[in-house]
């Protein structure tokens, strides 16, 4: 089900909780809401739709949506400086971002999974992660 987006700062600061299996149909929400703003964004986290829980959708580089419970970024580098935008905060802010990460989550069977990213896809990544941490840019 699409849900709004939310905008409530003091909310969106809050760390999230770990996620669970009893967090599946957020993360169908989560999916959905990030289907119909398509045209405007690159990635949500759980927090935007005003769960609270380390749930992220992105697009990656192969133009395909993925998903991840629980990711920890547990190496990043190259450091570089990228200027970015959030549906949930007007405006754009510049922040640092590592060209190269490796993110550890869990799958919708949760499953951990480990993989390295790289250029756009791990910036929405970072992104991302920042939401669930309570980070905004």
């Amino acid at each position: 089900m699409v849900k709004p987006i939310m905008k409530d700062i003091f909310f969106l600061e809050e760390a999230s909780l770990d996620a669970t299996p009893e967090d599946i149909c957020a993360a169908d929400d989560l999916m959905d809401t990030f289907n119909a703003h398509a045209e405007e964004c690159v990635g949500m986290a759980a927090n935007m739709i005003g769960v609270h829980r380390r749930i992220i959708v992105f697009e990656t580089a192969e133009n395909k949506y993925m998903e991840m419970f629980n990711p920890q970024i547990v190496r990043k580098s190259v450091p570089y400086e990228a200027v970015e935008g959030c549906l949930s905060l007007s405006g754009a802010r510049t922040v640092t971002r590592y060209q190269n990460i490796k993110v550890q989550w869990q799958n919708r069977a949760f499953q951990t999974r480990i993989k390295t990213f790289t250029g756009r896809t791990a910036q929405i990544i970072q992104h991302e992660i920042d939401h669930c941490n309570g980070i905004l840019i």
